[in-house]
């Protein structure tokens, strides 16, 4: 098994945008939900996009319209483009990958959006 791996995360001003990006490799993973969690100290993780096999998405409510999660089978990577970011869209963001039998979390990666 190898470990995903995240980037793109910093400090951005609010309105503006950053993409992050998680490599997943593996030759199933054209066979698995992949999805973005993110994290602030004190609080419960929480689900920010899912992005299913045959490549429907979903979205929470509180970034819809301003995100977008894609997939690059052929490369195993799942973006997730982050437009007209608040300070409230600071915290750790995780990508994980869902599998019939478990689910991988990454380390996670910082994204800071200030005010």
């Amino acid at each position: 098994q190898v470990q995903l791996v995240e980037s793109g995360g910093g400090l951005v001003e609010t309105g503006g945008s950053l993409r992050l990006s998680c490599a997943a490799p593996g030759d199933m993973f054209s066979d698995q939900d992949m999805a973005w969690y993110r994290q602030v100290p004190g609080k419960q993780r929480e689900s920010v996009a899912t992005i299913r096999k045959d490549g429907s998405a979903t979205y929470a409510h509180f970034v819809q319209g301003r995100f977008s999660i894609s997939r690059d089978n052929a490369n195993g990577v799942v973006y997730l483009q982050m437009n007209h970011l608040t300070p409230e869209d600071t915290a750790v963001y995780i990508c994980t990958k869902i599998t019939p039998n478990y689910v991988q979390w990454g380390q996670g990666t910082q994204v800071t959006v200030s005010s």
